[in-house]
């Protein structure tokens, strides 16, 4: 194999594909990323044998082949090379040659053929969506997923398709976080998979703006093509929760209040948190709201927000981090925030979405 490249875009390429490599393997070559060059391309590819990331780029190839390379090793030192044109060169000793015009690394590779191979899904049936679209329903989902190992079916992000539309639920148990959007492509039977957080990290990592995303579904695993970048998942097997049951009825009287302004606030009354006093007082008046602190032996704050409310008053609890998590992702310039009641769970709706939150003691 031997290929000439531009020094940043190879340097770009690789950190596409290194997130997922972990330097505690029990495979040695699960440590590596696979070089291979067909064509006047090169691909890329790690994989943990949970999750598998390809990406591929133009070369100039001199010479087609093959060979894996130490992922770490082999980022720091393209990282440092200096910037210009750069050539790779593997031997059938495994050798990999990698020169400037001023400088020269060698290192030890391994042969293609102990790097696991990714499945192919071949003939199956693909599923378009709008890179964009699917990065903003990732984003407003999946940081209320889980990150307890004891509750692993939560560990990710259910998607269902049914009734021409797509939905995206996340929960830890504690919150939940719901959206869909209409679904345009024609599927042969309802579809409700898993994906588990590393994947999901992975795709709003690699996902933009523009273009469109295919994702193909096979027994436990998926396949999501960004176009240059292709990430294989196995899905998360079990069954999820039946979220329709905690999905509390509209209330007629909600909190008018601006995003920013009721971020700000929750930030400034977070900063007097603990472990063992985390929530927050939300004080609901008449076109008032009043976010409060207090921690013994620490201290207490107190600010009042002009909100648009007519309904009845009432003190609630929340942890600040909850909230947080969801206005920091939503883009309007006000939200609703639905309160019936202290005991009852705090709700935040807009067309399409959904945001539940249980309260906590104050």
């Amino acid at each position: 194999m031997k290929i000439q490249t531009n020094k940043e875009e190879l340097f770009l390429n690789i950190q596409i594909v290194q997130n997922i490599v972990t330097p505690r393997v029990s495979l040695p070559i699960l440590s590596n990323i696979l070089l291979e060059v067909i064509d006047n391309k090169m691909r890329l590819t790690t994989t943990d044998l949970d999750i598998g990331i390809s990406c591929e780029y133009p070369v100039e190839a001199v010479e087609t082949g093959s060979i894996t390379v130490p992922a770490k090793r082999f980022a720091d030192i393209v990282r440092e090379l200096p910037n210009g044109q750069v050539i790779i060169t593997s031997k059938k000793n495994n050798m990999v040659t990698i020169q400037t015009e001023s400088c020269e690394f060698k290192i030890m590779g391994m042969p293609k053929d102990e790097f696991p191979k990714l499945p192919e899904f071949k003939d199956k049936e693909v599923i378009k969506l709008d890179q964009a679209v699917l990065k903003e329903m990732l984003l407003k989902t999946s940081f209320a997923s889980s990150r307890e190992e004891t509750r692993y079916v939560l560990n990710g992000v259910l998607l269902k398709i049914e009734n021409n539309k797509i939905y995206f639920i996340a929960t830890d148990g504690r919150r939940l976080a719901l959206i869909e959007k209409a679904n345009e492509v024609s599927i042969k039977k309802p579809i409700s998979i898993i994906i588990p957080n590393k994947t999901i990290t992975e795709l709003n990592r690699n996902l933009k703006e523009e273009g469109s995303a295919d994702i193909i579904i096979e027994e436990n695993q998926a396949l999501f093509d960004l176009g240059g970048v292709r990430v294989i998942s196995r899905l998360i097997e079990g069954e999820f929760p039946d979220y329709r049951q905690v999905i509390p009825n509209e209330v007629p009287d909600k909190i008018r209040v601006n995003r920013d302004t009721f971020m700000a606030a929750l930030k400034r009354a977070a900063l007097l948190s603990t472990l063992d006093y985390q929530a927050v007082k939300l004080e609901v008046f008449k076109n008032k709201l009043s976010v409060s602190k207090s921690t013994p032996d620490v201290g207490e704050s107190h600010e009042d927000l002009t909100t648009e409310y007519l309904g009845k008053e009432l003190a609630i609890g929340f942890n600040p981090a909850y909230l947080i998590d969801v206005l920091k992702n939503l883009h309007s310039e006000t939200v609703l925030l639905e309160i019936s009641d202290s005991e009852k769970p705090g709700v935040i709706r807009s067309e399409g979405y959904l945001y539940i939150v249980l309260p906590m003691k104050t």
